[in-house]
């Protein structure tokens, strides 16, 4: 039975997620910055409480939140899907959930954020597999930073499990890709960062930045 109460738990947590993430849709049409304390005031309930917590059982209980930054609104965009590189096949072995592949989309161009974070392309991709979904990690210079983001890098989205920040209808031009909500203040740890029992999708290099994101869950 405690594989069966496992996957109860684990559904439970992402109808959780899914919840919170529309929630977080909903609110962030007028006002990101409530959004986000929204957020950050479930995901720390989650983690605290809930059985399917990546948190080790040791670490709950001097568990005090997680480390997230204020809310900065010069890091939410809402930007286009550019077509413009060419098709790529990424396959990740997870271990726990044995190969995943990913299939490249195209791109993004997050816009300069001031003199020392210059403009940049990230990529956008698609889960290839059951249930499909849009993925889009982001590694940054604070990477390797003590006390930066965590070093395999952060999920920005990764719809397959909740995390979406919306969309908006797109340009009417021809060949016009959709548009989507980055908001770089939701970027949080994936699961292995807490659990060294999990094998996450870590950030392909098209997913490097080389400066710092001083946003979102830091380590």
């Amino acid at each position: 039975m405690a594989d069966a109460r496992t996957a109860v738990e684990t559904a439970n947590w992402r109808w959780r997620v899914f919840a919170l993430y529309a929630e977080v849709r909903r609110i962030s049409l007028d006002d990101p910055a409530a959004a986000h304390a929204l957020w950050i005031r479930e995901r720390d309930q989650l983690f605290a409480t809930h059985p399917a917590s990546p948190l080790l059982p040791e670490h709950r209980a001097a568990f005090a939140g997680l480390p997230v930054t204020p809310y900065d609104p010069a890091w939410r965009f809402e930007l286009e899907v550019h077509a413009d590189r060419s098709p790529e096949r990424l396959e990740v072995d997870t271990g726990t959930d044995g190969v995943v592949p990913f299939e490249r989309l195209g791109s993004v161009h997050l816009p300069a954020v001031g003199a020392d974070q210059p403009g940049a392309e990230l990529d956008v991709w698609r889960l290839a597999s059951y249930g499909g979904g849009i993925f889009l990690p982001v590694k940054d210079a604070l990477s390797r930073v003590p006390g930066g983001t965590y070093g395999g890098g952060r999920y920005l989205l990764d719809t397959i499990k909740g995390s979406h920040l919306g969309e908006r209808p797109g340009p009417t031009t021809a060949g016009a890709g959709p548009v989507i909500v980055l908001d770089l203040n939701f970027a949080y740890n994936p699961s292995c960062a807490y659990d060294p029992a999990w094998a996450c999708p870590l950030a392909p290099p098209g997913n490097v930045l080389p400066f710092p994101v001083p946003v979102g869950e830091r380590i």
